[in-house]
């Protein structure tokens, strides 16, 4: 009987090590998958454009490059409406806007980049795209007190090389799901328009703030009611992409 006994609690024991160890197995592959969902997929680094969310979100991102007439009505409206936002800056236009970054990330805005220089990364080797997106990180650091973590590459141009090189760095490539070209200055109303009938759940929504852009100010408060009125809520780039089920949709 005693012996009996000896052979059973060896086999509980055996088990609870099994179901222990299994159960370390699954959260280290969890937490593993975690991180594959959001910077690359088996084939490799893939840029953001969309996430899966079940929440009816979207994420509002402003390109700045040069200029600052454009973007105060935004900031001003985006204040004073209490919606989160995302801006991907140049390296350059931190340097010459600090003052501006610093109030930026005081209201609570995400700063992330936008490059160094503004130059297309596919025009330019690995290590010139290296050394682009370090520059960047620099200086919006020193402007921001913070380093980015996402990067939409100047012009949207991306290659397997430049999604390699910035997955390097460490930071994910960001694209977007809504892109009415605002930078084109049609009409508001159009750019509105557009902005309204491609949103959907987990959308990321491409916009300006460079003074080049004159008409998204005009086109901002409609975007804005219209959405509400659907029942969407903005959040953060980051906020969006720690909400979401699946973070990546491969776009190349």
């Amino acid at each position: 009987m005693l012996f009996i006994w000896i052979l059973n609690g060896r086999k509980i024991k055996n088990l609870i090590f099994i179901v222990v160890a299994a159960f370390f197995a699954a959260l280290v592959a969890f937490v593993q998958n975690e991180e594959i969902t959001v910077f690359s997929t088996n084939d490799g680094p893939r840029a953001l454009s969309k996430v899966e969310t079940n929440k009816k979100q979207v994420a509002l991102t402003f390109d700045i490059g040069w200029g600052d007439d454009r973007l105060d009505p935004i900031l001003n409206y985006l204040e004073k409406n209490k919606i989160r936002a995302t801006f991907f800056i140049t390296g350059e236009w931190a340097e010459r806007h600090k003052e501006v970054v610093e109030e930026m990330k005081k209201k609570g805005f995400e700063i992330d980049s936008h490059g160094y220089r503004h130059e297309a990364y596919t025009a330019l080797k690995s290590n010139e795209i290296t050394r682009d997106i370090q520059l960047a990180a620099s200086a919006i650091e020193k402007a921001s007190g913070s380093k980015p973590e996402f990067i939409r590459p100047p012009e949207g141009k991306i290659n397997s090389s430049v999604l390699k090189t910035a997955s390097d760095t460490g930071e994910q490539v960001v694209l977007w799901s809504v892109n009415p070209q605002d930078w084109k200055n049609s009409n508001y109303k159009s750019i509105a328009n557009d902005v309204i009938e491609q949103s959907e759940k987990g959308g990321i929504i491409r916009l300006h703030g460079s003074d080049s852009a004159t008409q998204t100010y005009k086109a901002l408060p409609i975007i804005i009611n219209k959405l509400k009125d659907k029942h969407y809520s903005f959040v953060t780039l980051k906020e969006l992409v720690s909400d979401s089920t699946t973070k990546i949709k491969n776009i190349q």
